[in-house]
């Protein structure tokens, strides 16, 4: 029986996969005669654009701060969210399974989604971008803390509730100190990565290096996109690297 099985799962794969190809409408010959054109852009981006600095550096320094404030909101948010969608801790059972499916909701909808909504909702800057990562990071970080808190021992948190303590006092005494550290690698992580996201929430309108991203393409700028482009790419490497070390002393 496992041989048939075997062969149906193979074949079955193989059909998603050819439907997923057509569907996604793969064309290599498009890609072979597209690259010419993206190499002379490329060629055309030197020597890059520098006059425009000081802007560059402050719409870096706004994405950046989007970054950080929504993914200090997220994690503030995550650790009272993970406590009521862990099956083991919450204090209120019956709050569990809409608690999860908050979290699913918010994972599901991307920061860019949500960029876009809040643009409309409370107009053009990078407060919007702020709310569009804060929220989807916000699920995000619930979901991992309380898929930790989930699997971790839960001796210590009945053993401080069996000496009297309530349920809040237990939290803080026995779960707490297990999932503060994963929180705080947690936060470091997602602030690298909303970095790196919040550079084309400018796209919608949010604010940021991407609105001077989205503006160098649309005028079909290279030096200037170069130059854009290569800045992002250094403040991303410093962040990882000061994220990374941060880490190694977290661990």
């Amino acid at each position: 029986m496992r041989s048939p099985l075997r062969w149906l799962a193979w074949v079955l794969a193989a059909v998603f996969y050819v439907a997923c190809w057509r569907v996604a409408q793969i064309d290599p010959g498009k890609l072979a005669t597209g690259l010419p054109k993206l190499g002379h852009w490329i060629a055309s981006a030197w020597p890059p654009a520098l006059d425009e600095l000081p802007l560059f550096g402050e719409r870096i320094m706004e994405t950046v701060a989007m970054a950080a404030i929504g993914t200090t909101a997220a994690m503030l948010l995550a650790l009272p969210m993970a406590v009521l969608a862990s099956r083991n801790v919450t204090p209120l059972p019956r709050l569990y399974r809409p608690a999860r499916w908050l979290l699913n909701a918010l994972r599901g909808i991307d920061s860019f989604v949500f960029a876009l909504l809040f643009v409309a909702a409370v107009g053009l800057g990078p407060f919007a971008g702020v709310i569009g990562i804060a929220l989807h990071t916000w699920g995000s970080a619930a979901k991992l803390l309380a898929d930790h808190v989930e699997n971790m021992p839960t001796g210590p948190f009945h053993a401080v509730l069996g000496t009297g303590a309530g349920r809040f006092t237990a939290i803080c005494y026995a779960v707490l100190p297990e999932i503060l550290p994963v929180l705080l690698s947690s936060a470091l992580y997602w602030w690298e990565f909303n970095v790196r996201a919040s550079t084309v929430l400018g796209v919608v309108g949010a604010g940021g290096i991407g609105l001077e991203l989205k503006n160098s393409m649309d005028l079909l700028d290279f030096p200037r996109l170069f130059t854009i482009i290569a800045l992002i790419l250094v403040v991303v490497t410093v962040l990882d690297a000061v994220s990374g070390w941060i880490r190694k002393r977290l661990v």
